[in-house]
Parts: C-alpha cells; structure tokens; sequence
C-alpha cells in the first residue's frame, strides 16, 4: 500500500513539471582544457587553428581577398611563428571556448572584452586596445530634417531611461553582465532578453536597423562600422567604463599566450598594429566601401562581376564555383585587362598559343578568356584523370599544369616514381617540383624538361586551395 501511495506521489510529481525547464548554473561549454596542446605542438603540427568570430571587421572577404582586421593581425602571427593560418569562423562566445578547451582551436580571435569571470575559464593575452559598450536604437523619422538638439531629446541618453525598457543582447555576452550591473547602479530593472547562442554577432544589430527590436547593445567599434552601413542607428550613448579588449588562449598554453604577447607588442612597437586599428576601426570612408559593396561579404554575397559566368563554366568543368573562382582570383584578381611580364593576359592570364588552342580570340575580353581557361582545364583534368584516379588529389595536378605547364609536373611525377615515392599524390609530386631548381634532379635522365624555379607552382596550389577554403566559410555554394 505504501509502496502504491509513493508511485502515485511520484507519478503526480512529474506531472506537475513536466513543463518546468531547470537552469544549472553550470556553463554549458567546456571549462577547462581536455588537450594538452602548446606551441610545441602547433610548430611540430604546422599550422595554428584560430576561432574568429562572425562580423563586419574581424574576417570578411572582399573582392576575392580574404580581409579583416583579426585575419590581418592573424596572418601577422603566424608568420613570426612560421606556421600556416587556419580559420574557422563561429558565432558564439560559449561556442567558442568549448571548442578551444576542445582542443578544435588553439586561439580565440574575437575582439573579446576581458571579465572576472571569463578569466576562469580562459588565459587572456595582453589587451589590445580599450573600447565601451554603446546602446543601439534607431534615430527618429526623418531625423535628417532635424537639429541635432532635437535628435538627442528624441533618443535615450541617460542610462535611468532604460528603467522598464526591453534589451537584447547575445547569449553569455559581457553586455549581459554590464546590463545587470546598470540596473542595481541606477535602481530599476532593465529588462534583459538573451538572442539565440547561435546567432551572429551582428544580428540584433540589423534588427534594430529594421525595427524588428528597439534596443540592443554592442561595442562601440562594432558599433561605429554598422551605424555607416546602417545610418538610421545611433551608437552615441555609451553605457560602460573603457573595456579592455583581448584575444585568448587555452590555461594551459603559457608558451602561445607569451609569444602572442611578444608578437603584439612588437607590432604595436613599429606601428604595423595601429596601421591595421586605423584601418579597419578608424576609417569611416573605407568601412563605408567595403560594407557597401556587392562584392563583399559584408553587403553581398559576390566576389565579382562575372559570378553567374563563373558558376556555368565551373558546372562544366565539374569543379564547385568557388574554386575557378579563386583560380581567377590568382591568376588576375578579376581584372580582365590584367597584363603578366611573360605576357599572359585577361581574367585567365592566357598565352597567345593556349588562347588560340582554346578559342579566344581576344585574351581581353573575359568572356572568352573564362571560356577557353575553362576548357584548357577541362583538358588538363581529362589528361590526369588517366593517372590520378582521387579528384581532390588530382585538382592540385591540374593546377600546377595550368600554372608551370605539363612538362615540370611530368618530370616530378617521374622523380617521385624513380626515388620510390608515389607519383599520383601530390605531396610526394610536390617535394621533386621543389627540387627542380637542384642539378642532381634537373638533370637525371627522366627529367627531361630540365631546370625550373617551381616554387611558384606549389604555393599558386597552395594559394588557391586555401583561399578556396576561406571562400567556402563565408561564400554560399551554387
């Protein structure tokens, strides 16, 4: 009986909060290293994984070019640790340290504002600059037909006036925490809404610019860009003491954190950092340019005027759009004019013997130089697809024949089989490629094509495929 009394007590239990939603207050993401991997380990590995976050100024592409002001100052470091860059591009602080503490980043590359709390679960580097956090509202209807006097009476400038008011802001941000320390400083609660933990950076601040939302906050460097691209918003009332702004690293990499440090303060020390700061933080004009444009993946979703051409020819040839983009994008950063010192010319840098081949009667013209570039890979694919049966590998031969011609990548393939490698991968290839310009392998018998300076063709491979890569994160897909 007892025992049936218990089951109905339970039974009645569940049912009475079934719906109820429990809050642990532990951190939904990984708050201590699971990995042990220090600079050591990223110099042995080759490459250093930075996590940089989804906005207007940190990474973008731009006309073909992968810019921002964090990719910039990534590059920067990971040529003084002489490593390869890779990017991976997340939205979401929680996300971000979980990844890191994951092992699947080695460095946050957010502009991250430096907080008590957050130092419990990361390693800080030394501040980059100080920024405040802004209120984001929209100025009033035809704001531009009025004084600025009156603008300012019709907007919020005194944080008591956000007593009652509705806020969003993003997920485990450190505008949350600013947020509920103003409402015990001015003795009224702001009404605090937390957006999607996936959502982009700059999402509530498009919301507001379409009157989606009334408020929301951000720093004023993020804010200062999107008030140009959005000028119906006013980023004027500062809410906060100077913040300081860092990027992080695991607790247990001291050894990045410190040559982080070190890189930082030399490139603050011979002006390279305030070039990059001024740049892309203090240059209305330019932000203005790049958050304007089609062909920028800030405004747009384009990286050139001929996007629709490229996507047809690629379909043709097999490969994803993206890719012949950025073979483009090396062999001419777009420019169907575009002239090489050995006299290769238009948007696929064509020789007067491969356009004729080929079809192209006026190199200049980029319709016709796609065309016939298109079809010499198409080609160059046919011939390789004979030895090289893996696509992905035989790309890369397919590019190096387009860039040294057929004869060097065929005297590699032939080294490479002679000293016992494998002739139809291309790192093996690769490593004889580079040797051509060494007389005991330009001049062994099976190389019959002779000398070659040939580290053009394996960092035009490299180039494209990475950048290829960087237009996959941020460029849809045909």
């Amino acid at each position: 009986m007892a025992r049936t009394v218990l089951h109905r007590y339970c039974l009645l239990f569940v049912l009475l909060f079934a719906g109820c939603t429990w809050k642990s207050d532990q951190p939904a993401f990984r708050t201590t290293p699971e990995v042990t991997i220090d600079l050591a380990q990223i110099r042995e590995r080759g490459f250093l994984q930075a996590i940089v976050d989804n906005n207007s100024i940190s990474y973008f592409i731009y006309r073909g070019q992968p810019m921002g002001f964090e990719y910039e100052l990534l590059q920067s470091l990971a040529k003084e640790l002489n490593v390869e860059l890779k990017i991976k591009v997340i939205s979401g602080i929680e996300q971000a340290i979980d990844l890191l503490n994951r092992g699947e980043g080695d460095l946050i590359a957010f502009p991250l504002t430096i907080t008590k709390e957050r130092t419990e679960y990361l390693a800080f580097t030394d501040a980059q600059f100080n920024t405040s956090q802004v209120l984001v509202q929209r100025k009033p209807a035809n704001w531009r037909r009025m004084p600025p006097n009156r603008i300012d009476r019709m907007l919020i400038r005194n944080p008591v006036d956000l007593i009652g008011k509705k806020i969003y802001v993003m997920n485990e941000s450190a505008f949350k925490d600013r947020l509920e320390n103003l409402s015990h400083e001015i003795g009224g609660e702001i009404l605090i809404e937390e957006d999607s933990a996936t959502a982009e950076t700059e999402s509530l601040i498009e919301k507001v610019a379409r009157g989606e939302i009334q408020l929301t906050v951000t720093d004023q460097t993020l804010g200062m860009v999107n008030s140009i691209y959005y000028p119906d918003l006013d980023v004027s009332t500062v809410l906060s003491l100077p913040q300081q702004i860092a990027w992080a690293v695991r607790q247990n990499s001291p050894d990045l954190r410190a040559a982080v440090n070190r890189w930082l303060a030399n490139i603050k020390e011979r002006g390279r950092f305030k070039l990059l700061y001024d740049k892309y933080l203090n240059n209305p004009r330019s932000s203005q340019i790049r958050v304007s444009s089609a062909y920028s993946t800030i405004g747009g979703n384009k990286l050139s005027p001929y996007d629709e051409e490229i996507k047809r020819e690629a379909k043709n040839l097999g490969w994803d759009w993206r890719l012949l983009a950025s073979v483009i994008y090396q062999e001419s950063n777009f420019r169907p004019n575009a002239e090489s010192w050995a006299g290769a010319v238009g948007l696929m840098q064509l020789m007067p013997a491969t356009a004729s081949e080929f079809g192209a009667i006026d190199r200049t013209n980029p319709h016709q130089s796609l065309r016939a570039g298109v079809r010499y890979l198409k080609y160059l694919d046919k011939l390789w697809s004979k030895y090289v049966a893996d696509s992905n590998e035989r790309v890369k031969f397919v590019l190096a024949s387009y860039n040294a011609g057929l004869s060097h990548i065929i005297d590699s393939r032939n080294l490479a089989k002679k000293y016992d490698r494998d002739p139809d991968k291309w790192d093996d290839v690769e490593m004889f490629l580079r040797q051509k310009s060494n007389p005991r392998y330009y001049r062994d018998p099976v190389a019959v094509a002779g000398y070659c300076k040939c580290e053009e063709p394996v960092n035009y491979v490299r180039d494209i495929l990475a950048r290829f890569e960087e237009y996959k994160i941020l460029i849809e897909a045909a």
